[in-house]
Parts: C-alpha cells; sequence; structure tokens
C-alpha cells in the first residue's frame, strides 16, 4: 500500500513538473513574440517617419508645400525616398482630383437658372479640363516608364514637363472666361475653387519633376 502511494504521489509530482514547464515554455515564447512585434512596430514606425520626413523636405522646394504634404504623406509607403516614386504619385493624385473636379464641373450644366453665358463658361471649361486630363496622363504614363540612358532620361523629363506645363496652361485658361463677363455666383464659386486646388497640386508636381533634373 505504501508502495502503491509513492508510486502515486511520484506520478503527480511528475506531472505538476512537466505542466509547470510546458507553461514556462509558453510563457518564455509569448514574452519573445511580444518583444519582436513591439520591435518590428517600433522600426515600423522609425521607418515611416524616415518616409515622411523625405516627403516633407521634398515637398518644400514646391509652390504650395504644406498642400504638397498634405496630399502626398499618406502615401509615404510607397513613396519611400525615392524621388521618382514622389513624382509618379503626385502625378497620380493630381490626375486623380482633375478627374474628379472634371465631373463636379460638368454637372452644372444641370444647375437651374443658367443663361446661355453661363453654360458656354461651364462648357468651356470642361474641355479645357479634357484636355488637362489627357496631358496629366500622358504624363504619368511617361513617367512610370522613365528610363534608359541619361540623354533618354532626360528627353524623357523634357516631355513630361511640357505636358504638365501646359496642362497649368488650361487650367488658368478654364477660369480666364470670367474676364469681363457678368457670371452666375455658384458657377464662378464653384469653378474658381476645382481650378485652384487643381492648379497647386499641377504646380507642385511640376517642382518635384524639376527636381528630378539629376537624376
Amino acid at each position: 500500500m505504501e508502495a502503491e502511494k509513492f508510486t502515486i504521489s511520484r506520478s503527480l509530482l511528475l506531472s505538476c513538473n512537466v505542466i509547470f514547464a510546458l507553461l514556462f515554455l509558453s510563457f518564455v515564447l509569448f514574452i519573445s513574440n511580444l518583444q519582436t512585434t513591439m520591435a518590428s512596430a517600433t522600426t515600423l514606425k522609425s521607418t515611416t517617419k524616415t518616409y515622411k520626413t523625405f516627403i516633407k523636405n521634398q515637398c518644400s522646394s514646391t509652390t504650395y508645400p504644406s498642400d504638397c504634404y498634405k496630399s502626398l504623406s499618406s502615401y509615404a509607403a510607397t513613396i519611400k525616398t525615392n524621388p521618382v516614386n514622389l513624382c509618379n504619385t503626385s502625378l497620380y493624385v493630381t490626375l486623380k482630383a482633375a478627374r474628379s473636379y472634371y465631373v463636379s464641373i460638368s454637372s452644372l450644366t444641370k444647375q437651374k437658372g443658367l443663361n446661355r453665358n453661363d453654360k458656354g463658361i461651364v462648357k468651356d471649361c470642361v474641355d479645357e479640363l479634357g484636355d488637362c486630363i489627357d496631358e496629366l496622363t500622358q504624363s504619368l504614363n511617361a513617367m512610370k516608364n522613365l528610363g534608359g540612358s541619361y540623354e533618354e532620361i532626360q528627353f524623357q523629363l523634357s516631355n513630361i514637363k511640357t505636358w504638365v506645363s501646359a496642362s497649368i496652361t488650361d487650367e488658368d485658361t478654364c477660369t480666364d472666361g470670367f474676364v469681363g463677363r457678368k457670371v452666375n455666383s455658384n458657377v464662378k464659386k464653384q469653378i474658381t475653387k476645382c481650378i485652384k486646388s487643381l492648379t497647386m497640386m499641377t504646380s507642385n508636381s511640376l517642382a518635384l519633376i524639376n527636381s528630378l533634373n539629376n537624376y
């Protein structure tokens, strides 16, 4: 009987030791994984900060630095610290805005109370924005395929700058129709708001592309 009790006690002790060892091992693994996760989070935070600092520094050379950073900082993980990625993203964001404003301004023709003059101004602006979208699309496609020898890259950049500059001209032309003409106040307000925002974005894109001269 005593031998049997001893055997049972010994078995219970061994079982407890095994359970304790497993619990201890699980705890060690948990702490190790936690440290790894925290280290990864810290590294990611530091990397993101580096990317955003790069964007901020690059935007400082643009015409509207705060707007530049605001529109691009959320794409930090895509841009990283690559100036070409920065220009690609800037053109993408600008093109996206141009398409959105095209829809918004086009919808103004449905507004009640517009006379022939108002509708003509809206149509002219929509036409200019259509050209603007085409030029920004060409610029973005060319930027995505930028490469080759130094001479080839410079030639491609020259074309991109020409298209972006033409886009700015089209945007400015959009509001030229207001000069010396009586225009519906809401039409004028909406077009001015859209074109001002788009012109700032396009101008910033051009400034960033100009900084690629040493690419």
